[in-house]
């Protein structure tokens, strides 16, 4: 099984920014959490993060006919990013949207995923471990 986790704009700042909500943990140490329990599980990971809405758009697409799962964080996309969502909806690609700080006990405006409709299920308030359910999720409805 082959999965591709993408992490939108600001994931690439983990361990800086904000880490009351976030934590001390850096961007690298989440993805080699993730390549660890890939493993474990038999399973390839690759990752992508831009702060780039197009790109990632472009990422989800190159999924098609590579990829068996999507692990998504969209970070601030999450709240209003239709290209994301139509690009998830467009690739036959099962993907499930993840967050590490709970978006439903945040300011009013994250408590709505736009881009969760193309998603198989959503994960949040989990820190890091988040990835690893997704990641156990997907590996399960195969």
């Amino acid at each position: 099984m082959k999965i591709l986790v993408i992490n939108g704009p600001n994931i690439n700042m983990l361990g800086i920014r904000e880490k009351n909500i976030y934590g001390d943990n850096d961007y690298n140490s989440l993805c080699e959490m993730i390549r660890k329990e890939a493993h474990k599980l038999d399973c390839k990971v690759d990752f992508f993060q831009s702060n780039i809405e197009g790109e990632i758009i472009t990422e989800i697409q190159k999924t098609l006919g590579v990829y068996d799962g999507i692990i998504i964080n969209p970070a601030a996309y999450t709240h209003y990013s239709i290209g994301i969502l139509d690009a998830l909806k467009s690739v036959d690609v099962p993907a499930i949207e993840v967050h590490i700080s709970n978006i439903h006990k945040r300011e009013e405006f994250r408590k709505k995923s736009v881009t969760a409709e193309g998603c198989v299920g959503q994960i949040s308030g989990l820190g890091f471990y988040g990835y690893i359910l997704a990641l156990r999720g997907l590996i399960n409805l195969k």
